[in-house]
């Protein structure tokens, strides 16, 4: 009964947000779309500066020196719980809206930059590289990062309507399921963050002294 309940809850969020779902959507894959965009209008200088920092790094790393991976879950869930909890802030102000909409066009920006670049420089290697090192914790990360937007659109659109156009209308309860999603999806985030520092670098290690041989 219980899990019936749960799926016309979620059955009812998706219908009433549908649309913002969809613009949210069509919003991050317009920032990949730029980051990809960016990278042909680098110049030659500020390919080779930036291909020569990778290539370091690559370096680095195919001599087998290992990060922490410990450290690296921490700086990686820190990073997304503040991500998340200043959109959940956001989401609690009408004058954080379109804020929100920067967020995740930028979150979008940085995904089609990096894998955009790896593929300029590296051709099938960067997208080996991309797609088994960057794109699997973003399958989780990606999602998160759109349904908290969403929510926080939604959420503050029916703050509007509250305040100027339906006075009285109750909030808390509306205000405790945006709260409640923010928590889970912060949980699906540790687990992102979990593959990126124990998984991801083992992979990568794997496909650069392949690259490299």
């Amino acid at each position: 009964m219980r899990q019936s309940k749960f799926g016309q809850t979620i059955q009812l969020h998706l219908r009433e947000n549908l649309s913002l779902y969809l613009f949210i959507i069509v919003l991050f894959t317009m920032g990949v779309s730029f980051g990809s965009v960016i990278v042909n209008s680098l110049s030659l200088t500020q390919k080779q500066e930036l291909s020569g920092y990778l290539g370091e790094f690559f370096q680095v790393m195919h001599q087998g020196a290992d990060t922490n991976p410990r450290i690296a879950f921490q700086h990686s869930i820190g990073d997304h719980l503040k991500y998340i909890g200043f959109m959940w802030i956001l989401g609690l102000s009408i004058i954080g809206l379109p804020v929100i909409l920067v967020m995740v066009f930028l979150k979008g920006l940085v995904i089609g930059f990096t894998v955009g670049f790896l593929v300029n420089q590296w051709s099938w290697n960067g997208l080996v590289l991309a797609g088994l090192s960057v794109l699997p914790q973003n399958l989780i990360a990606i999602p998160a990062i759109i349904i908290v937007g969403t929510a926080g659109i939604s959420f503050s659109l029916r703050l509007i309507r509250s305040r100027f156009l339906r006075r009285g209308e109750p909030i808390y309860q509306h205000f405790l399921r945006y709260s409640a999603l923010i928590v889970f999806m912060g949980v699906l985030l540790s687990v992102s963050s979990m593959f990126e520092a124990f998984v991801s670098p083992q992979i990568m290690k794997q496909i650069v002294s392949h690259v490299m041989k």
